[in-house]
């Protein structure tokens, strides 16, 4: 009776290979990971230009991370953030980003 409640599965070498790739995948580059580059903290994006944006975890400032991917335009400034202007479905959305978060395109 208990031989048949507990089943062996054999899952073989694939299941540790997924599980390997998992661990091994990385957010940044190693030569990406650590401090912040200066450069790239204190960049400038010029009103009206074309951005993308993408999270860079290692800041710790509030970030949607559903805006994750999209593109949008700068259309103005807040102190050291900018204004982005999305389109999130049919409606045009306007979120305050700072510019480590922001890749041109």
């Amino acid at each position: 009776m208990l031989g048949q409640l507990f089943v062996r599965v054999d899952y073989g070498a694939e299941w540790f290979c997924n599980i390997y790739n998992k661990m091994a995948r990385r957010a940044k580059n190693v030569r990406e990971s650590g401090k912040l580059s200066l450069s790239s903290y204190f960049k400038k994006i010029e009103d009206g230009s074309d951005v993308a944006l993408v999270s860079n975890q290692s800041v710790k400032t509030s970030y949607p991370s559903r805006m994750n991917g999209k593109s949008g335009r700068v259309i103005g400034s807040r102190g050291k953030a900018k204004l982005v202007e999305i389109k999130d479905g049919n409606k045009v959305k306007t979120i305050i980003v700072h510019p480590i978060h922001l890749k041109k395109l």
